[in-house]
């Protein structure tokens, strides 16, 4: 058995690899959050054009309305659909806390005779 190098002597043994290991739960950073957001919404919406070229060319080969016209259709909530991801926030990792106690079902005041003063 080869002798330890200084590096990996002691408890805290040298990583396997050289990349630096994230110590930090930190989210990603917004500038981050939003080029994903709105590298997704540009995914999205950059199937809708050759949707409609895709109709176009289904409508002229095989001279066909019905076919385009279903193409298009499936084209059209495209938009919607890419607001509501691209707007969406990040995915819960399993470690984020859930903010729901259980409690919602509690009334806040408790029902029972009060007295009232009539005027």
């Amino acid at each position: 058995m080869p002798a330890a190098s200084a590096a990996t002597r002691g408890f805290f043994r040298a990583a396997p690899t050289d990349h630096p290991v994230l110590i930090t739960e930190a989210a990603p950073s917004l500038d981050e959050q939003h080029r994903a957001r709105v590298r997704r919404y540009m995914i999205i919406m950059g199937f809708r054009i050759p949707c409609l070229l895709l109709a176009a060319l289904t409508y002229t080969i095989f001279e066909n309305p019905l076919i385009s016209i279903l193409i298009i259709a499936a084209s059209v909530p495209l938009p919607w659909i890419a607001v509501l991801i691209a707007n969406d926030r990040p995915p819960r990792t399993k470690d984020e806390p859930s903010r729901w106690d259980g409690h919602g079902d509690r009334t806040a005041l408790e029902s029972g005779h009060r007295k009232a003063i009539d005027s």
